[in-house]
């Protein structure tokens, strides 16, 4: 899902739903493809997640987060606005 409120100022949810138990990353970069966040690296049930993400000590700009669990990856954009 994409993540609430989009744009944002500093912090912002990322919620998603597992069908299955996997191995999850969510990963944050910037536009240059450094990653500048890790908030989830674990095994986790089929169920709904929700996670916070504080960006107040990043500057203003664009953003990706990526999901991957199991063979599932999705990446989706989020802007940063202070």
């Amino acid at each position: 899902m994409q993540n609430y409120p989009n744009p944002f100022n500093p912090v912002t949810t990322i919620n998603y739903a597992l069908p299955a138990s996997a191995k999850v990353n969510l990963t944050i970069h910037n536009t240059l493809g450094q990653k500048v966040a890790e908030l989830v690296s674990e095994y986790q049930n089929a169920g709904f997640y929700k996670v916070n993400w504080d960006a107040s000590e990043l500057s203003s700009g664009l953003y990706y987060y990526t999901l991957k669990a199991g063979h599932f990856v999705n990446s989706r954009k989020m802007l940063l606005i202070k």
